[in-house]
């Protein structure tokens, strides 16, 4: 495995992450200690969560995620073999919500019970909140890194104009940066990254591991009429918005490009994102170990630069 570096963190990570909102939720956790096992076992190292997860599953209060990971680490004894990353900032109930320093304090010792470790890899904001200056929110993080239990921290769903700032305002107090991005990509889903956010990416390091890296299920061509859609509530909810002329278009690319190199459109969708700019490890789920190994193959899937232009121009906006 080739692992690449996560921007000027230190930590090496596998080019490709596997996103743990699964975990307690649609996999339950014996599955789910077979996919970490799996997973680790394929030579990956990069696993994601959040404190969120999964609470928005009815009778789920968050924190099912990270106690089936904490259960895991305890069973397998492989948390030195894996970069972990976990987020922070999503609303929790009983107002455990945004950035304050005092709620990431409190809120990092509750994940790392759950977790069942002493430190966390990557600590993400998950979203901004602009109601907490920004110097107060990395000085807690500092205050974190220097205690040990974080050694690097991450930003999720950030406008270009904030995580700009963000970086300023650590370079000119000297606190510790946003060293990731955790934005919405794939190849339907290209504009907001790539117009402001991945040139800003480039320029300062910034490792970019996006998520929905399969459209929510829409590039694996598993729905590909209204009706399809209509088989999973995901598929109703989420997918419907793809299904259009546009997202037609890059289907059939995708069915084209899988049959000339003997693998899936899902895998095909995966490895153009492995190839794109600042990406460093797309995030990608799975819920058995059949899925878990397309992700293996994808990650083995080198397209050339005549496939990875036609898939751009399938793609293209407009």
């Amino acid at each position: 495995m080739n692992l690449r570096p996560l921007g000027r963190s230190g930590l090496q990570v596998s080019p490709l992450c596997f996103g743990g909102n699964v975990f307690g939720w649609t996999a339950d956790e014996a599955t789910s200690f077979s996919l970490l096992d799996a997973w680790v076992d394929a030579g990956f190292n990069f696993i994601d969560t959040a404190d969120v997860y999964s609470r928005w599953a009815p009778g789920h209060a968050g924190g099912e995620s990270e106690t089936v990971i904490g259960q895991w680490l305890r069973a397998s004894g492989k948390r030195d073999r894996i970069v972990l990353a976990t987020k922070v900032g999503k609303d929790m109930g009983d107002g455990k919500v945004g950035l304050r320093p005092e709620y990431i304090r409190q809120a990092v010792e509750a994940s790392l019970k759950r977790l069942q470790t002493d430190r966390i890899d990557l600590y993400q904001s998950h979203d901004d909140d602009a109601t907490v200056p920004l110097a107060d929110t990395l000085g807690a993080y500092a205050d974190l890194i220097r205690a040990g239990k974080v050694r690097a921290i991450g930003a999720s769903n950030f406008s270009a104009a904030r995580l700009a700032e963000a970086l300023q305002t650590s370079e000119r107090l000297h606190l510790p940066r946003y060293e990731s991005l955790q934005p919405l990509f794939n190849l339907y889903d290209r504009a907001v990254f790539e117009d402001a956010l991945q040139p800003l990416c480039l320029e300062h390091g910034v490792g970019v591991i996006n998520f929905y890296a399969l459209a929510a299920g829409f590039l694996t061509g598993k729905y590909r009429t209204p009706a399809d859609a209509a088989k999973s509530a995901r598929g109703t909810n989420t997918t419907a918005k793809y299904l259009n002329d546009r997202g037609l278009r890059i289907l059939a690319m995708l069915d084209a490009v899988a049959q000339r190199y003997g693998a899936t459109p899902g895998q095909v969708a995966v490895a153009w994102q492995m190839r794109q700019p600042a990406i460093v490890a797309p995030i990608a789920s799975a819920t058995s170990l059949g899925q878990l190994q397309e992700l293996v193959k994808a990650a083995q899937l080198v397209l050339d630069d005549a496939t990875l232009a036609e898939l751009n121009a399938a793609s293209a906006q407009g």
